[in-house]
């Protein structure tokens, strides 16, 4: 699969030369966290070419990590699915996560802000029990963006799940909340928190106070938040 063998019969270079092409290892974190259609994996890898990412996927199903499959409810849909082998892949893609949010520096990671990116993964780990038993819309702003990316607004419904729109949805906003995209991609992290965002001013909500007083417990935080930055 990689486009140079290490010619070495050792197991971690046989591995390293399925897994170790760019972008592989990233796409794994989205088929583990469950995305499993095309149009999906993009939005989780933004800056991966539509055209890389059917490579890597024609690569890892060749490999018997990933196997295609028409969707149960949308029959004229595919959808790519890990098999038994990919599952095992679940506890080093968590490692690598872990080691990441462990030891790299949080300066360093803060460089990288994608909007789109961080939007995505807000909607994957969102918790919906501590809002209304009713259709919520939260309008996140990043006042610092181009004017057409600035606004992005979550639509969590308790039949239909939680949705993301880039385009204004036309429904009424219940919290807006305005930040800046560092801030807010800190508190995902587990770096900062809503509370402090908004005692310093850098974070400004707007609209039902039940859902602002809530928003810590019900934001998507990163899988990996709960880890602490430990020393070089």
């Amino acid at each position: 699969m990689a486009a140079g063998s290490y010619k070495q019969f050792c197991p971690v270079a046989m591995a390293a030369e399925i897994l170790c092409t760019r972008w592989t290892v990233v796409l794994l974190r989205e088929l583990v966290a469950g995305s499993t259609r095309f149009n999906d994996l993009r939005r989780g890898v933004p800056r991966m070419s539509p055209a890389l990412l059917s490579q890597r996927l024609k690569e890892l199903e060749a490999a018997g990590i990933v196997r295609r499959e028409r969707s149960d409810s949308e029959p004229g849909i595919l959808e790519y699915r890990l098999t038994p082998a990919g599952r095992e892949l679940d506890k080093i893609v968590e490692g690598f996560g872990i080691w990441g949010q462990r030891r790299v520096k949080a300066e360093l990671s803060l460089q990288n802000l994608d909007a789109q990116l961080l939007m995505w993964d807000l909607r994957r780990n969102l918790n919906p029990t501590p809002l209304p038993r009713r259709r919520n819309v939260i309008q996140f702003i990043y006042p610092e963006l181009p004017a057409n990316r600035q606004s992005w607004w979550l639509i969590v419904d308790p039949t239909d799940g939680v949705d993301l729109c880039s385009i204004d949805p036309g429904f009424e906003v219940d919290l807006y909340v305005s930040v800046d995209l560092r801030t807010m991609t800190a508190i995902w992290m587990g770096l900062d928190t809503v509370r402090a965002a908004v005692g310093n001013n850098r974070m400004r909500l707007t609209g039902d106070r039940d859902i602002a007083s809530a928003m810590q417990s019900w934001l998507g935080l990163s899988p990996f938040a709960k880890e602490q930055k430990l020393a070089s």
